[in-house]
């Protein structure tokens, strides 16, 4: 790769699409490529390499990394373009068409980047993968974001495949990390400053399959670890999210009362049809579980809107499912085909002007769910992560359980657990307003 001249100066900018997953791997990329003399470009700055990491949860996603692409090699078009993630995992022949591509890269080789790399030349496009029954291995992650929180990789593919998925192809079976690999991971967060660690992974609650341990025990080792104030779990799913988890959370020094747990179909007809492990009955059961034992917690929830097979009786009593759910807010999306799910199979179609119409019912019903929970909270006090950045004088952080807060800008809470009082809504209704007690 050196001697064809292109990374005489080492200079790498870095761009990703998709899942928080995505986010740690391409920092994990960053640090591998930093070892071996780049630099991350700054604004403006003509790259050598741009590494683009790619996302397929939907039609959508696939276009969104086509059109990055393509304004990449705009923007630096004389860089050496490698494409990395789902898209180019599951596409790999059409991410290499893409004019500016130069090095396409499967998720098995994205880890050990720099080997493939310096094995390039600029004279056509390579296309590296592994199939996704190849994956065994797992490659450790943690990213900081631009505020306050980092995303620790956990566990990586899934053994579930639901009707309507591709990551199973794209990211191969199940497997993770160890608990004692994990906790130095978080040690190492808190040492350099860290407070919040997101967990992260394709089903995070499935952890422990390649290492014989169990999500909970990692929980509890996490809990131990000195420095970091809070953990968030992401998606877990319904049926891997134990009334002993819950129980868990509630009393442990760490964990936030915050939990995101995808429903898909409030049907059970529905997820039948999707595939999915669990019915509403278990699903209700978690929810209730949850405001029980945390009563402010906060409850984020998925939800596919215009599946095939969704009838209209059948999105009427996935709707009035949710809406007598004490669930916090709506993550909705349309329903995306995708090439070689079972779902293709499944009749009747909903047309996308359905799929708009229901789709903005949810959304209604999302934020007027959110602003309820919203409004529980006022009066209260609460801890706040305050991020770096200021907008207009005023600065922003998230409560333990996921409440946005705003405050005027003070440069000591900046990436520090402040007590505050939340006041009400801000001027936009964006947030609540608080005002510092300590």
């Amino acid at each position: 790769m050196t001697d064809s001249g292109i990374f005489e100066n080492r200079v790498a900018a870095y761009y990703t699409l998709g899942c928080k997953l995505n986010f740690a791997e391409t920092s994990t990329i960053g640090k591998e490529l930093a070892r071996r003399g780049f630099r991350k470009a700054g604004a403006g700055e003509q790259a050598d390499i741009c590494v683009i990491n790619t996302c397929s949860v939907t039609e959508l996603a696939d276009r969104k990394c086509r059109q990055l692409i393509r304004r990449i090699h705009k923007l630096h078009p004389k860089a050496f373009v490698v494409a990395t993630g789902c898209y180019a995992q599951l596409s790999p022949d059409a991410v290499s068409r893409i004019e500016g591509v130069n090095l396409v890269l499967g998720n098995a080789q994205k880890a050990n980047i720099a080997h493939y790399i310096d094995r390039m030349t600029d004279t056509a496009p390579a296309v590296v993968t592994s199939p996704a029954k190849e994956m065994q291995a797992f490659a450790p992650s943690c990213s900081a974001d631009d505020r306050t929180r980092h995303f620790l990789k956990v566990q990586d593919g899934c053994d579930y495949f639901c009707s309507y998925c591709t990551i199973p192809f794209a990211r191969g079976r199940s497997r993770n990390g160890s608990i004692a690999e994990v906790v130095a991971q978080a040690a190492q967060v808190a040492g350099d400053g860290g407070k919040e660690i997101v967990l992260t992974g394709v089903n995070i609650g499935d952890f422990g399959k390649s290492t014989g341990e169990t999500f909970i025990d990692l929980l509890r080792a996490l809990d131990s670890v000195e420095g970091i104030a809070r953990y968030r779990i992401s998606s877990v799913e319904p049926n891997l999210i134990t009334d002993e988890i819950i129980d868990f959370a509630a009393k442990s020094k760490r964990f936030a009362p915050h939990f995101h747990i995808p429903l898909q179909s409030g049907c059970d007809e529905t997820l039948q049809l999707m595939r999915r492990r669990y019915d509403t009955e278990l699903f209700r059961h978690r929810v209730e579980k949850i405001k029980a034992t945390i009563p402010d917690a906060f409850i984020g929830v998925d939800i596919i809107v215009g599946a095939r097979g969704e009838t209209e009786s059948r999105f009427e009593e996935s709707y009035a499912f949710v809406e007598q759910l004490p669930v916090s807010q709506l993550h909705v999306f349309h329903y995306s085909e995708r090439p070689g799910t079972q779902a293709l199979q499944i009749e009747p179609v909903v047309a996308p002007a359905v799929k708009q119409l229901r789709s903005r019912r949810l959304m209604e019903l999302s934020h007027l769910k959110w602003r309820q929970f919203y409004e529980t909270q006022i009066g209260q006090t609460a801890e706040t992560l305050f991020e770096h950045t200021r907008r207009g004088g005023m600065m922003h952080g998230f409560t333990a359980n996921y409440v946005r807060t705003e405050a005027p800008y003070r440069t000591d809470a900046v990436n520090r657990i402040t007590r505050v009082r939340l006041n009400g809504w801000n001027g936009d209704g964006t947030a609540l307003a608080c005002t510092f007690i300590d």
